[in-house]
């Protein structure tokens, strides 16, 4: 049998079995040792919410932890101020983290099986990225100990990304040249399962449409208004007949976001938000430039002006059936942490009250009675209508985005469920197991260089000679 020195001062010898036995031993005892401070800073975090762009504690607070813990920490990396940039390391290969901090708005949430806001109308962690973030963090002080301790080459890189809600924290980064130095990268986040979406997550364009007309009074002289809020309505009425021409990966979704007046004032002014999402970054560009076409034409058919303020995109994401295969084989090999009899009737009470869980119960998705997952799926191949910034890293190096159980079965996405898991034990279960699977599988590329080789070969097929183009434009400013 084929024997390897071992790692140490002393001169040993064992098996290459004991090696992929012992793999990730340091790493995860790292991480289960260092469980508490990590649990309190997800909690910390939670307990002090922050929308897009205003991360300014949970920034300061995850790069205080990882300066403690030896990192080499960059604020307000690639020019935007909550953005981080902690690294560890040196030589090939470099290996990427992207941990997430921002909140979402009216999600406020005690930590409570019935709806309970914090403060009436105010923000929380609806999608979990006070876990998200922290998790991340857990990976790279778990890998560095097992680098130190074994005297293994590479960098880690830890990547705090602002802004994921408003999808574009990750694309300014890239705009600015993020993530070229990565020959990997890993991405993670709290769910309702545990696997890996094999299928793309789509592409977005975000813009707002801002129609301005001329105000008069509605009953005594209507014939010299230009009602903005008509061109606005139009402009919807123009994009529901579009729908019925694009794709059916396309999706168009608005929302009014200023209009002034009273009924018998002609409004001068009335903006709308859309999203234009697709399942490529091809598909967006071009329902997004024919979405153009329908506000202007509304603002000539109401003798209104628009003005048009793009606030960013992203692309699809380009999943890694390399990176996908070696994560799930350590979702596989990682024992998934025990629910306790309390998180179990946490969990059901939630879903006791969330309609969702008798409809996925009823559909097969989920067994009856089953109120969290420990099972770790299969690779699924499907799509999904959500977007991410992760999609533009994945332009850029190859990379895996994987979940971990971290939500009861019912809860929505963007939920007040959402929000209570996220602060709850539960939530930080799945948070610990998803750093250790992090961990152990950029151990596992480490050891066996092949495995980037592999997954470089399979990200330049997809990428067919193309090259990332940011969709934000230069003249853009950071939010």
């Amino acid at each position: 049998m084929l024997k390897i020195p071992l790692w140490g001062p002393d001169s040993k010898y064992i098996t290459v079995m004991e090696v992929l036995n012992m793999l990730g031993k340091i790493a995860q005892t790292a991480i289960d040792e260092k469980s508490g401070e990590l649990i309190q800073l997800a909690t910390k975090i939670w307990e002090n919410p922050e929308i897009a762009y205003q991360e300014v504690k949970a920034s300061t607070w995850t790069a205080e932890m990882l300066e403690k813990e030896g990192f080499t920490v960059e604020k307000g990396y690639a020019g935007v101020p909550t953005a981080l940039r902690a690294t560890w390391g040196s030589g090939k290969p470099v290996i990427g983290f992207l941990g997430e901090y921002d909140a979402l708005p009216d999600l406020s949430q005690k930590v409570s099986t019935k709806k309970e806001p914090v403060i009436e109308g105010g923000i929380g962690h609806g999608c979990g990225h006070n876990l998200l973030g922290v998790g991340h963090a857990g990976a790279v002080i778990g890998l560095k100990k097992e680098m130190e301790e074994r005297n293994l080459a590479g960098t880690v890189v830890f990547y705090g990304c602002p802004a994921e809600e408003l999808l574009t924290g990750k694309t300014f980064m890239a705009r600015e040249g993020a993530f070229r130095d990565l020959d990997i990268v890993f991405a993670w986040h709290p769910s309702m399962m545990n696997g890996i979406l094999m299928g793309n997550m789509v592409a977005a364009n975000s813009a707002k449409f801002h129609f301005k007309g001329l105000t008069a009074h509605a009953g005594g002289d209507p014939q010299n208004g230009r009602s903005a809020l008509d061109a606005a309505e139009l402009m919807n009425v123009g994009a529901n007949f579009l729908r019925e021409h694009v794709t059916d990966d396309v999706r168009i979704h608005y929302a009014f976001t200023d209009v002034h007046g009273a009924p018998n004032v002609v409004p001068d002014k009335a903006s709308v938000w859309y999203y234009v999402r697709a399942l490529s970054r091809t598909t967006v560009d071009d329902a997004y430039e024919r979405l153009i076409k329908v506000a202007k034409g509304a603002a000539m058919m109401t003798e209104t002006d628009v003005d048009i303020e793009f606030l960013g995109g992203c692309y699809n994401t380009l999943q890694n059936k390399v990176l996908a295969e070696t994560v799930h084989d350590t979702m596989n090999e990682i024992q998934f942490p025990e629910w306790s009899e309390e998180e179990v009737k946490f969990a059901e009470a939630l879903n006791n009250s969330e309609p969702a869980y008798s409809r996925m119960v009823a559909a097969g998705y989920v067994k009856e009675g089953v109120h969290l997952n420990s099972a770790i799926a299969p690779l699924l191949y499907m799509d999904a209508s959500g977007s991410s910034d992760v999609g533009d890293v994945q332009h850029i190096a190859p990379g895996i985005f994987f979940m971990t159980t971290c939500y009861n079965n019912g809860a929505p996405n963007h939920s007040w469920h959402s929000t209570t898991c996220s602060g709850h034990s539960l939530g930080m279960k799945g948070m610990l197991y998803g750093a250790k699977v992090m961990a152990v599988s950029a151990l596992k590329a480490i050891e066996d260089p092949s495995i980037i080789e592999k997954a470089k070969e399979e990200f330049q097929k997809a990428m067919a000679g193309r090259e990332y183009v940011c969709p934000i434009p230069e003249e853009i400013p950071v939010p």
